[in-house]
């Protein structure tokens, strides 16, 4: 790669772009701008919606399976794969988007699509399984995931119990016999967010309300989810329901540490670890990230905060796009971000930011490769 290049390395707009057109969208502004400066594009995810996406375009094959999505419905989701290693990404199966009209259904949607993505995965001769935790519609503490393994989750008549966190609060044992740990296989999780499976802080109470439900639907998803740790980590000879990142993803965290003895790790810094990210940065003079909102959250560990730790290391200026931020130019600094450029600087109509995002953000980049020239051949990867 010659001396000079741009990376490109943004997570999705949510609700306007995928990460993968952001991306594309920088880099098209950049060329307008400057014909000749070479561009590489490495859309990035953190766990959430978009992982499989990035995973293909720094080449892991996509792989389709029929799964069950988060109220029963047969969807078909998409995990990645290299080698024997499968990136699989909760949200295909499991996700906000994937409830039907976008009705939110917080005690009764379910993990199970996500445990079957897994068993498709295995099926196909996975040996190393990412599992990327984010955008749930579930709060059921991965007992769907569980399900889908394997494992019958039983009230106390020994029939099998429905889906979603709320019927956990009948669950009387577990069934095991159908469930076995795989054999060499290891199991990793890629999460931005370290809560643990109950509390104050945990999936039910931080994470409940988003998906919908309301205060007394939060007291009752806590009692389930208590229930279904107290039996599980009995049955397993497990202690996991405090470890950061239990609470991920409605608490799948925590069923994926404690049936699939799963690690854990820090989404952005394993997928930028996959992505092969590291491998652009020799003789960058500059690395472009971003996100929808740049925020008090983007400093916890989301994905620009990634993308600029690892530039830095190697020091390659850092540079963030986004739809809006709060973040003031001291709190960009310390996250090793040299100047944040927001749609909201060009465009204030709130319907357009959205419906325009596209064009909007080749307009600001164009602009921004003004201010940051770079020499280079074009590259059109």
């Amino acid at each position: 790669m010659s001396q000079g290049h741009v990376v490109v390395a943004p997570d999705k707009f949510k609700g306007s772009l995928t990460a993968v057109e952001v991306a594309a969208r920088v880099a098209a502004g950049f060329r307008a701008a400057r014909p000749r400066t070479q561009v590489v594009t490495v859309p990035v995810a953190d766990g959430g919606d978009g992982t499989v996406d990035a995973a293909v375009v720094a080449g892991f094959t996509r792989r389709r399976t029929t799964a069950t999505g988060p109220l029963g419905d047969p969807v078909t989701a998409a995990y990645a794969t290299r080698g024997d290693l499968a990136i699989v990404e909760l949200a295909e199966a499991s996700g906000l988007r994937r409830l039907p009209g976008g009705r939110l259904a917080p005690l009764t949607a379910g993990s199970e699509g996500t445990g079957d993505m897994i068993a498709a995965a295995l099926a196909g001769g996975a040996r190393r399984v990412v599992i990327g935790l984010g955008g749930s519609a579930c709060t059921d503490g991965g007992a769907g995931l569980a399900r889908a393994l394997g494992v019958r989750l039983l009230d106390a008549r020994g029939h099998d119990l429905p889906p979603g966190g709320a019927a956990l609060t009948d669950l009387h044992a577990m069934d095991l016999s159908g469930f076995t740990l795989p054999d060499g296989v290891t199991f990793t999780l890629a999460s931005d967010v370290d809560n643990p499976l109950l509390g104050p802080h945990g999936a039910a109470a931080v994470y409940g309300p988003q998906k919908g439900a309301g205060p007394d639907d939060v007291r009752r998803l806590e009692e389930a989810l208590i229930r279904f740790a107290d039996i599980a980590e009995r049955e397993l000879g497990v202690r996991c329901r405090d470890d950061p990142g239990a609470g991920a993803a409605g608490g799948t965290g925590f069923a994926a540490m404690a049936f699939l003895r799963a690690a854990t790790g820090s989404g952005i810094a394993l997928l930028l670890d996959l992505l092969g990210f590291a491998g652009h940065l020799p003789g960058a003079t500059l690395v472009v990230t971003g996100e929808g909102a740049l925020d008090e959250q983007t400093l916890r560990g989301k994905a620009p905060a990634g993308v600029a730790a690892m530039a830095a290391a190697q020091a390659v200026p850092v540079i963030a796009v986004c739809g809006r931020t709060t973040l003031t130019a001291g709190q960009l600094g310390q996250a090793g971000i040299h100047r944040a450029y927001a749609l909201t600087d060009i465009e204030k109509d709130e319907t357009r930011l959205m419906t325009q995002a596209g064009p909007l953000l080749e307009r600001l980049a164009t602009g921004i490769a003004t201010e940051w020239p770079a020499t280079g051949a074009e590259d059109d990867r």
